[in-house]
């Protein structure tokens, strides 16, 4: 039955592949020039008085995709671009000399989803100030701020453009501008706006286009929850969003500077340097590739170790269980990066970035149309790094490259093809003994640059290529479907060194192991996407399934090396022979599922989210050495619920309440004493929070409290002879409290901040010393602050610094809770500079150059967080 339902739900998705309509819509961060604006006096429906524009109520959200300014013969007209202008719901008042509009079901929202401001600065005399910005979740302001007297503005609806604002000036006796007139530089318009040019005639109009979002933290709009564009507001679970604005200003060059931001989450058994692959903890679970935890674009990334931040727009981390939609995953949340994608308006930026320890990381990215309608276009990102470390020959090399292809096959379709390759090549880093750096030594303290591996193998080469494509189309304003394919080609050349440190306290023995591994993985999703009402209960419906195909060989050969005195070590210098083949293992695993979820609207401020998915997992393990030569099947099945309920008793505040569940297949490398294979973990979470905005809606926080509990956790079994065998009876659980805050409270400053308290025990364990301890690396306390602040005129315009804190508490360094990694506060700060189309920073990473551990993995295993670094950078954009 599962074999013809995998062969129906393939030939399904191949038919949506060889369709000439279906589509993954585009996300641009520009918008074309508009040629056919038209002027006032053009427009037949003039209104007076923008009470007389409001119309009847509706909850519909109006997106306004774009701002623009024309110059009149009055003075200067904005236009809000929206299909939907006759909908919008209009009260205008003033305060001193401003006349302001809330427009109460709108935002200011880009195709891509990512939220922008519109500011322009004495557009024409009389007039000190025009802003449109999104208040708060459902509503634009638009202000216009006169020098003397309130300004006198009138409203025209104009159905093919959008909603327009006539401005005239409050100083008739100074010069009207001219359309071809360049602004002088101490006129220039802010860097979200392309600058006016001269227009070949006096009839046609100067446009200002918005091509960045300026609302920089603040991010109002997330997919990964529901897997359509939905408000965050209206979500009851908590998800943060780092935008690309933050990864900019801090300079974070991988996954793990961005991670930083969220609450909540920290990083796993794994340290900066380490050349394994990247481990998180979210909410006390480990998360990361391996365990199905990191998605691109919402599409499952297995092989993916290190994630190259050149070509990501945003991440996204949903933190609770997510199978509902994603199938298996840790309990704690999953990660989700976003891609740059094609811009219609021609774009070209280049990056320089030197640092210590010979950082030198060169990237380019490009963008524009391929034909003069702009429905075809490309964006090219790529970067390239090389670098030492503060440990003694850990040199590392990465390059990126990823091009992006959107073509529109019609008015409602849209096909992107994207591909991105990354290679690293890295020696392998095992970190350092806990006695010697967190426990003390009799025999000193081990430096952190010390190297316990060999200098002399072969550094560890991993190559991930993806490529794939997203299609959508658009049948009705009510009903589109999308349609995803990604291959993921990985394979690695490694040389690992397992080394111990023996009971003298200063001999470290070392098991070394040469290997490759070549995987395929391969993903297929297929979703449908409608909007329906019955009565007055509105519906957002999901309907969606995927395929998910993967196989992975490794071979591994064994050897034993020279041990090495810690304080005073002398590498091999002869060749290393690897003889015993230790491993020779091929994995298949084939998951089926199929998902539904419903996002009621009962009333404007109740909405109600119902959701489930059923998967179906076949795995295998085919072991070849020729002593053991065996094969474990597994066929498992799993229905994961989601249902939350969200009301708003006053527009800026969000109660929600949610209940959830996960599962994950449990490894085929462990069986119980009957030969057979465990049952997948499961874990299930309550939830309850608050969602709520400030200051008129430039700043929003998120509060949540969970308790996760996670089952069926493999634990060795307690049964006397039966050492090497597991039993399936462990369990942990995890209670917590998270804040996070995020926005923009004055024009220039930008801020982030975080709390979490994380209570996470073992509560089951046949281990007498294991059950109440706590999992490692998971901090009881952790805080984060982060804010910029950028001059917004006067002769310093462009001229900005900012700085964070980061507050790491206790954590246990290993399962057996036999040391304690110390608390530690590390301080970033950075100056940059702006101006017109370059930009020039300087970050300081740990200022005070702190001694601090990031991680560790066991009493083997520590690893020491970065010193002192200063990286400085230089970008230019056309």
């Amino acid at each position: 039955m599962k074999g013809q339902l995998q062969k129906v739900l393939l030939l399904v998705g191949s038919v949506w592949v060889l369709s000439p309509n279906p589509v993954f819509g585009q996300e641009v961060r520009s918008l074309a020039p508009n040629k056919h604006i038209r002027r006032l006096s053009e427009i037949q429906r003039p209104i007076a008085s923008a009470r007389l524009l409001v119309q009847s109520p509706t909850p519909e959200i109006v997106s306004v995709t774009g701002v623009k300014a024309n110059p009149t013969n009055k003075g200067v007209e904005i236009i809000l671009q929206t299909a939907k202008g006759s909908q919008l719901q209009i009260a205008n008042r003033s305060t001193g000399n401003s006349f302001i509009a809330d427009i109460t079901n709108a935002q200011l929202r880009l195709p891509s989803g990512n939220t922008f401001i519109f500011r322009s600065e004495q557009p024409i005399a009389g007039i000190t100030e025009i802003t449109v910005i999104n208040s708060n979740a459902n509503t634009i302001q638009v202000r216009v701020t006169g020098e003397a007297t309130i300004p006198v503005v009138e409203l025209f609806d104009s159905p093919d453009e959008g909603l327009i604002f006539s401005v005239a000036s409050t100083a008739p006796a100074k010069p009207q501008p001219q359309p071809q007139t360049q602004p002088q530089p101490e006129q220039d318009q802010p860097e979200s706006q392309t600058q006016p040019k001269p227009s070949a005639s006096g009839d046609e109009p100067i446009e200002l286009v918005v091509t960045g979002e300026l609302d920089a933290y603040r991010v109002t709009n997330a997919t990964t929850a529901t897997k359509t564009d939905t408000p965050i507001r209206d979500i009851p679970a908590s998800i943060q969003v780092i935008p690309r604005q933050v990864l900019e200003d801090q300079k974070a060059v991988n996954l793990i500077d961005a991670i930083r931001n969220v609450s909540g989450v920290s990083l796993g058994a794994t340290g900066g340097l380490t050349s394994f692959p990247n481990q998180f903890t979210i909410r006390g679970f480990t998360t990361g590739s391996l365990n199905g935890s990191n998605y691109v674009n919402g599409l499952r990334l297995r092989g993916r170790l290190f994630s190259e931040t050149a070509n990501i727009e945003q991440v996204e981390v949903l933190k609770g269980p997510a199978s509902v939609l994603y199938g298996q995953a840790e309990p704690g949340g999953i990660i989700n990066t976003t891609t740059k994608q094609p811009l219609a308006a021609p774009y070209y930026a280049a990056e320089l970035t030197v640092g210590s320890y010979d950082f030198y990381r060169p990237a380019i990215d490009i963008s524009g149309p391929l034909n003069t309608d702009k429905t075809a276009r490309y964006r090219l990102n790529a970067a390239y790094r090389t670098s030492g470390s503060f440990v003694d020959f850990v040199d590392a090399e990465r390059i990126a490259i990823a091009p992006v292809f959107s073509f529109d096959l019609g008015k409602n379709t849209t096909l992107t093809l994207e591909a991105d390759y990354q290679r690293s090549s890295i020696p392998d880093y095992d970190g350092l003994p806990a006695v010697g750096t967190v426990l003390p030594n009799p025999f000193g303290r081990v430096p952190k640059s010390r190297f316990i591996d060999d200098p002399k193998l072969e550094n560890q080469r991993y190559n991930d290529t993806l490529v794939g494509y997203r299609l959508q189309h658009k049948f009705s304003d009510n009903w589109s479907v999308r349609n995803a394919f990604n291959a993921e080609i990985f394979d690695v050349d490694e040389d690992i060194i397992s080394p111990a440190l023996a009971a003298d306290n200063r001999t470290v023995t070392r098991t070394a192991f040469r290997g490759t591994t070549d995987a395929q993985y391969y993903t297929l999703q297929t979703d449908l996407i409608g909007k329906v009402t019955t009565g007055s209960i509105k519906h957002d419906l999901l309907f969606g399934f995927d395929l998910f195909w993967a196989s992975s060989e490794t071979i591994r050969r064994t050897t034993t090396l020279p041990s090495l005195n810690l304080f005073n070590p002398i590498y091999e210098r002869s060749p290393v022979q690897f003889i015993t083949k230790s491993t020779d293992i091929f994995d298949r695993q084939n998951i089926i599922g199929v998902y539904a979820q419903n996002l009621i609207s009962l009333t404007d401020n109740l909405k109600i989210l119902l959701g489930g998915r059923f998967d179906w997992v076949d795995q295998s393990q085919d072991n070849r050495l020729r002593l053991t030569n065996t094969t474990v099947k597994q066929n498992d099945s799993a229905f994961s619920p989601r249902v939350g309920i969200i009301y708003q008793p006053i527009k800026p505040v969000s109660l929600y309440a949610s209940y959830s569940r996960s599962f994950l297949p449990a490894g085929l490398f462990t069986i119980n004493a009957d030969n057979t294979p465990f049952k997948p973990t499961k874990g299930e979470q309550y939830e309850v929070g608050v969602k709520t905005e400030f200051l008129d809606g430039r700043l929003s926080a998120t509060i949540a409290a969970y308790q996760i509990t996670k089952q069926n956790i493999v634990v060795p079994d307690p049964t006397p002879g039966r050492s090497n065998l597991s039993i399936q009876i462990g369990e942990q659980q995890s209670k917590g409290i998270e804040l996070d805050i995020v926005g923009q409270p004055i024009p220039g400053l930008n801020l982030i901040a975080t709390y979490s308290y994380t209570d996470a025990e073992f509560t089951q364990d046949t281990r007498p010393n294991f059950q109440g301890n706590q999992p490692n690396n998971v901090p009881r306390h952790s805080a984060s602050l982060w804010a910029t602040y950028e001059i917004q005129s006067g002769g310093l315009k462009g001229l900005g610094f900012g700085g964070g804190l980061f507050f790491v508490g206790d954590r246990k360094g290993d399962l057996a809770n036999t040391f304690t990694l110390p608390s530690y506060v590390r301080t970033d700060t950075t100056i940059f500079y702006r101006r017109n189309n370059w930009r020039v920073g300087l970050n300081f990473k740990n200022l005070f150059d702190l001694d601090y551990f990031e991680s560790a993995r066991d009493r083997n295993a520590v690893f020491y967080g970065e010193p002192f670094t200063v990286l400085g950078t230089f970008s230019v954009s056309f």
